[in-house]
């Protein structure tokens, strides 16, 4: 039988909270849609960074989140949509283009790309 935790989430971009309660295998997204959140999303397959979150407290699980680095999720980023709890949590959303841009921003700071060339403007 799973352990069940106590996940409280802070969404910072409405200023709401949520605490909901999700099984240890069972996704913390689906579990909290489940329970009344309305929480970001877009693929729920761990592919963007939509349903990305930084863990304040707590430890999770999240073996398919291929939209975030290993840099990231040491950093304490997670993506809700494929992670399970394994301690009570404490999370917050963060803003998508953010954690985006933390993640890719240093690939696209050195200008535009066309048909895979570098384009210097200087």
């Amino acid at each position: 039988m799973a352990e069940t935790y106590s996940i409280r989430i802070h969404h910072r971009q409405k200023g709401t909270h949520y605490t909901v309660q999700v099984p240890s295998d069972r996704y913390i997204l689906q579990t909290a849609e489940n329970q009344g959140a309305d929480l970001p999303y877009a693929c729920r397959n761990g592919a963007c960074t939509a349903c990305a979150v930084r863990v304040l407290s707590g430890e999770l699980h999240q073996p398919e989140a291929m939209g975030l680095s290993p840099d990231l999720r040491e950093q304490g980023y997670a993506l809700l949509c494929v992670s399970y709890p394994r301690s009570d949590l404490e999370v917050e959303t963060q803003d998508e283009d953010e954690v985006y841009e933390l993640q890719f921003g240093r690939y696209f700071g050195k200008g535009p790309v066309k048909s895979g060339i570098l384009i210097d403007d200087d």
